[in-house]
């Protein structure tokens, strides 16, 4: 794993400084109707120059040479409602399964799942005190810490339980259900690997179309793999942003990735990243790159990453950044304002909430180039 520690003769803004006001009505609740159509705010790197563009527009911005980088990552149907061996109910997130069969979970009631209860899913969860056998049952076989546990699935495969019983894991800040839409809609068109709990949002915009323009245009399109966990909704709660304990997240970069990524720099091209998980993959491999590589090689490879990006970073791999609007404090906002700078990031917040941007996951996109 990889943690960035900035140079200390740097200042480190505290992170109350990545705070700022969203209107709740702000903050999209479904998607847009179409997925091309939500509005794009372009921010420019090197002035702080800000223009107001629709998605469809954003192929535009590319130009022939570059590379765009996606984060193929399916979101997994993880939350599993179900009801306690009293009958009262409980939940259970997971969160990645482990190499003997186990998963890493997040549950609800925290106090009452003590290890050895059991939840259950499907008729199990309907009656658990009649002893019903349909369904599964998951059961606490240990408190790892960070608010995670892990579980043991009963009765049938967690895979199968998931497709059965599972719902999408929605943000907390959308204050509904989910629903039969977000199925698809909560995820990228490109989707192909399950194992996240969040969407990696930025490409939620993209449609098979768009990717076609993009490619019209000689632009390379390649694939990573970052799987998100459930911390990528956890603030940044302590005064000193170097203190805040990420969670570490699943990453995979193939070799023809790699490749295609160090050509395009190589020829002059620009290597966009869809999204702040593409970045964080992006950089801790170059960061782990041996030093015999030129500055900004990306390499392959796969492991866990913890690389917490925030002012001052210097990037190495990432030349533009295709990106949603974050929540206030976030580990995300932090990465962002760390690649284009925090006063044009925080100006450039401010005029989208003025502007009435719809935030964060189901949102509007925003580009830094």
């Amino acid at each position: 794993m990889v943690t960035h520690v900035p140079p200390d003769p740097e200042p480190i803004r505290p992170a109350d400084d990545f705070d700022y006001p969203c209107p709740p009505e702000l903050i999209a609740q479904h998607p847009s109707p179409d997925r091309a159509g939500s509005r794009l705010l372009v921010l420019v790197r090197a002035d702080g120059g800000v223009a107001h563009q629709t998605f469809r527009d954003f192929p535009s911005l590319l130009d022939p040479g570059d590379v765009l980088v996606l984060n193929s990552s399916r979101v997994m149907p993880a939350r599993l409602v179900g009801h306690r061996d009293n009958g009262r109910p409980a939940e259970v997130l997971l969160v990645h399964p482990e190499q003997d069969g186990t998963w890493l979970a997040m549950v609800h009631p925290g106090g009452k799942l003590k290890v050895g209860r059991r939840v259950g899913v499907g008729e199990a969860g309907g009656d658990a005190r009649a002893g019903a056998t349909a369904g599964a049952e998951i059961e606490i076989v240990e408190v790892v810490g960070g608010g995670l546990r892990r579980v043991r699935f009963h009765g049938m495969d967690a895979r199968d339980v998931m497709d059965r019983y599972g719902a999408v894991p929605l943000p907390p800040y959308i204050h509904r259900a989910p629903e039969p839409e977000d199925r698809e809609r909560y995820q990228t068109v490109y989707a192909r690997t399950d194992g996240s709990v969040a969407a990696p949002t930025a490409g939620l915009h993209f449609t098979p179309e768009l990717l076609a323009a993009v490619r019209a245009r000689g632009v390379e399109i390649a694939e990573v793999l970052l799987h998100v966990g459930p911390g990528t909704f956890k603030p940044v709660e302590v005064a000193d942003p170097r203190a805040h304990v990420m969670h570490a997240e699943w990453y995979e970069i193939t070799e023809a990735t790699a490749e295609t990524i160090n050509a395009a720099r190589a020829g002059g091209g620009r290597v966009w990243a869809v999204g702040t998980t593409v970045a964080r993959v992006l950089e801790t491999t170059a960061l782990t790159a041996p030093a015999a590589l030129a500055a900004g090689v990306v390499r392959s490879g796969a492991g866990w990453t913890d690389l917490f990006i925030y002012p001052p970073f210097t990037f190495r791999a990432v030349d533009a950044l295709l990106t949603n609007f974050h929540l206030p404090r976030s580990t995300l906002l932090m990465l962002v304002a760390a690649f284009a700078g925090y006063q044009p990031v925080m100006a450039a917040y401010r005029e989208a909430v003025q502007k009435r941007y719809r935030m964060y996951s189901y949102g509007d996109a925003m580009a830094v180039v």
